[in-house]
């Protein structure tokens, strides 16, 4: 069988089946060209996805915290069932959009990687100490893009598509908006433009440039507002009951049907359209819901009793770890579990500090606490000496 023809016959059955709004896989564009692409099977965003699922980045999902931190409850969710339950759910509204699903996926499974321990609580914590060492905020958006351009594979990164990489750079699932469109013909300068800017300005919103994109920066909020109530709910934080009425009226009390509301909302309101969007009216209930979720769940004291230990094993291990560059300590865990075997592009063009982000921010929740424990408590010495 001729592979190449095969792949270019998947192409072409993409112009007929895609809708004109869709980003077709043969426009996929990456930083550097591979002769090993050109002759793969897969086509270009299904070759991202499998990237991205093979990268160690994505395999510390599995220990990184999605809301509730430090709770010994395997029913919880984390960042590894979220990711799949957006590509789960885009995917899905893709099919009907007529949308490119490998594109989706690949956005969707990668959109969380630059999440450091302990959540967003851990982001704020890493960007007051970024920002105070003169290196920009810390943004987990752009550490995502960072992680699978600049740091994977050693240093190398995984040349992953503009198309991918925007899609993970602006996916920004914490914005309420009813709508979003994207804007076409970014290049990889526009991607590290909009980077650095961000970085500068966490508050500062960048529109994708896809359409696939824009549905999983949608999604992203379908995936998580109604499983974080059920959540909340498991840990007694909150009862059904206390779901505001009107969101409980237009979308239901649990889940499933939270997000089967939302997605069929969705679905009508973009379909055939260059924009994805929600009604007028659920735009606003699911405002409302936020809102609650905010007050009543991530904002709740009770799940912030360890806050600020947690804050300060962050400022400590930056400035110890800092110090273990500086030096190149060779015993510490920065040098050997990160920069050892590092390529000379990373080492030469990376400062110190950014070093220390890129770790630190890499780090599973589990990683970190041994890690804060190794550094700060005594080991027992040795009874004789010889």
């Amino acid at each position: 069988m001729d592979v190449q023809l095969w792949k270019k016959r998947l192409e072409a059955e993409e112009k007929k089946r895609l809708s004109p709004f869709a980003t077709l896989s043969l426009n996929a564009q990456r930083e550097r060209d591979e002769e090993t692409v050109k002759q793969d099977h897969r086509t270009a965003f299904s070759i991202d996805t499998d990237r991205i699922l093979h990268s160690l980045a994505y395999t510390r999902y599995i220990d990184k915290t999605q809301v509730f931190s430090l709770i010994p409850n395997d029913h919880i969710t984390h960042r590894v069932l979220h990711v799949q339950i957006v590509s789960r759910i885009s995917r899905s509204i893709g099919r009907f959009l007529g949308l490119n699903v490998d594109l989706i996926e690949a956005i969707s499974l990668g959109h969380d990687i630059g999440h450091p321990p302990f959540g967003h609580d851990g982001e704020q914590y890493l960007s007051k100490i970024c920002h105070s060492h003169g290196i920009g905020y810390f943004v987990h958006s752009c550490q995502g893009v960072r992680f699978l351009r600049d740091v994977e594979r050693k240093g190398r990164g995984l040349n992953l598509t503009l198309q991918v990489l925007d899609g993970i750079l602006c996916h920004d699932g914490e914005r309420h908006q009813r709508e979003i469109s994207p804007i076409r013909g970014k290049t990889f300068s526009d991607l590290l433009k909009e980077m650095e800017e961000k970085e500068q300005n966490p508050q500062k919103d960048f529109v994708p440039t896809t359409l696939e994109a824009c549905l999983v920066r949608m999604t992203d909020v379908i995936s998580y507002i109604g499983r974080d109530i059920e959540d909340a709910i498991r840990l007694g934080l909150i009862d059904r009951k206390d779901i505001p009425k009107e969101c409980r009226d237009r979308l239901g009390d649990t889940n499933g049907k939270i997000v089967y509301n939302l997605v069929e909302d969705l679905i009508q309101n973009s379909f055939d359209r260059d924009t994805i969007s929600f009604s007028k009216e659920v735009s606003e209930i699911l405002k409302i819901l936020r809102a609650f979720n905010m007050e009543r769940i991530y904002l709740n004291p009770l799940i912030k009793t360890q806050a600020k230990k947690i804050e300060n094993l962050f400022q400590y291990l930056f400035e110890r770890l800092l110090e273990d560059v500086k030096t190149f300590n060779k015993s510490s865990p920065i040098v050997c579990d990160f920069l050892n075997g590092m390529n000379t592009r990373y080492m030469d063009s990376t400062k110190p500090e950014e070093k220390v982000r890129d770790f630190i921010a890499g780090m599973t929740d589990a990683y970190f606490l041994r890690i804060a424990r190794e550094m700060l408590i005594p080991e027992m010495l040795p009874a004789k000496f010889k």
